[in-house]
């Protein structure tokens, strides 16, 4: 599945090879190594540290990569985001719903529907125009849809689910 992206080793070390199960099932998650930077609490079948499925940078980087660039109410011109579709970073929680709450560093909170992890593609971008989002740039997280790929998703309803400094995600 990953191959041709990293090697069976490496996502072996960062704990990510058991969720690739049968039918892509998850087995299990291992804890993070560095610093947690997203927590996927909830509805979450493979937690790793408290109750949750917890994702340090070097686990959201082994993950399959979606980069595309960006034109959004936040920046002056397009940008180019890089991360993990939101739907592989949950199915590597193991985690299935209906809705998710997302949380940011401010304490901002908004629901998206679980649907527009399998519509709409977005992704948990850790990344900008190559480099690692620091937090007065809205990161270390962004979740952040593909609003110049699919024109639909350039509305106030979209842009008011991403979601910038994404520290946890509720699996409802």
């Amino acid at each position: 599945m990953f191959a041709p992206l990293l090697s069976r080793r490496r996502l072996c070390a960062l704990g990510l090879l058991p969720w690739l199960g049968h039918g892509g099932r998850a087995w299990a998650l291992a804890p993070p190594a560095g610093p947690v930077v997203l927590e996927v609490r909830g509805r979450v079948l493979t937690p790793n540290q408290d109750g949750c499925a917890c994702f340090d940078l070097a686990m959201l980087a082994a993950l399959p990569q979606v980069s595309f660039s960006a034109r959004t109410p936040w920046y002056a011109g397009p940008r180019r985001f890089t991360g993990p579709l939101l739907r592989d970073l949950l199915a590597a929680a193991g985690a299935r719903g209906t809705r998710l709450r997302l949380r940011a560093l401010n304490d901002y909170r908004v629901d998206m529907p679980w649907e527009d992890t399998q519509r709409h593609d977005p992704i948990i971008a850790h990344l900008i125009d190559g480099q690692p989002m620091a937090v007065r740039d809205k990161g270390p997280l962004f979740l952040i849809y593909p609003f110049d790929d699919r024109p639909e998703l350039r509305s106030a309803v979209y842009y008011n689910r991403s979601a910038w400094q994404l520290r946890a995600i509720e699996v409802e």
